[in-house]
């Protein structure tokens, strides 16, 4: 009897396989990161095409082989409906999706990033926040997260504001970072303090990043 495995986690990124199957990579609050098969999900009204797309969120049934998984059934509970008629926001959210497929690994705990990636897609969708901001914010939690906060720049003189929402950015639980707007002034010191520590620290070039360029 085939032995399944559920996990809860956020798809990552979609690639064409064979002539009707996709492999995607889903973010997992009890895996990691994983690749799987969705079977015939390319075929027209198939009931895996939709549940396997970017930024869907909900629980995943598998059947584990040698090398991945495959995908059996699929419970989704958030596709993110609004990134997909919004063309900036789904760029931002691709980019933050990027940094997540380059920041975590299969079997590691990722709780964090995936509950990051979550609720940063929800400030996307939301015409509360501006998505600079939103940016700037998880570009540096992501950093924390995965333990490579530098701490507060000496180098430069910052206003107290933009120090503060640093600080703010580095200590706070995720659920509570996406609760502050900035001044415009502010707002750019935090960007650009931001774009230093993705320069120094993370030195990747993320596709998605360059394309949102040309968008914004």
């Amino acid at each position: 009897m085939q032995e399944f495995i559920f996990v809860t986690g956020m798809v990552l990124k979609q690639t064409v396989f064979g002539e009707y199957d996709k492999r995607i990579v889903i973010l997992t609050k009890e895996r990691g990161k994983i690749s799987a098969f969705a079977r015939g999900a390319r075929k027209p009204g198939n009931r895996l095409a939709a549940a396997t797309n970017p930024f869907s969120f909900g629980v995943f049934k598998l059947y584990p082989g040698k090398d991945s998984y495959t995908i059996s059934e699929v419970e989704i509970q958030n596709y993110f409906e609004s990134l997909r008629s919004d063309f900036l926001g789904a760029y931002y959210g691709m980019y933050f999706a990027e940094i997540a497929d380059y920041y975590t690994r299969e079997n590691n705990d990722e709780r964090q990033m995936l509950k990051l990636l979550y609720q940063t897609l929800r400030a996307v969708e939301s015409p509360s926040f501006d998505n600079r901001l939103v940016r700037a914010v998880y570009e540096i939690k992501s950093i924390v997260v995965n333990g490579e906060f530098p701490g507060i720049p000496t180098d430069r003189n910052l206003q107290d504001s933009t120090v503060y929402a640093v600080s703010y950015i580095q200590s706070s639980p995720v659920e509570k970072l996406y609760t502050f707007t900035l001044k415009e002034d502010v707002l750019l010191e935090l960007i650009d303090v931001a774009a230093d520590y993705m320069k120094k620290i993370v030195r990747h070039e993320f596709k998605s990043l360059e394309i949102l360029k040309t968008l914004s």
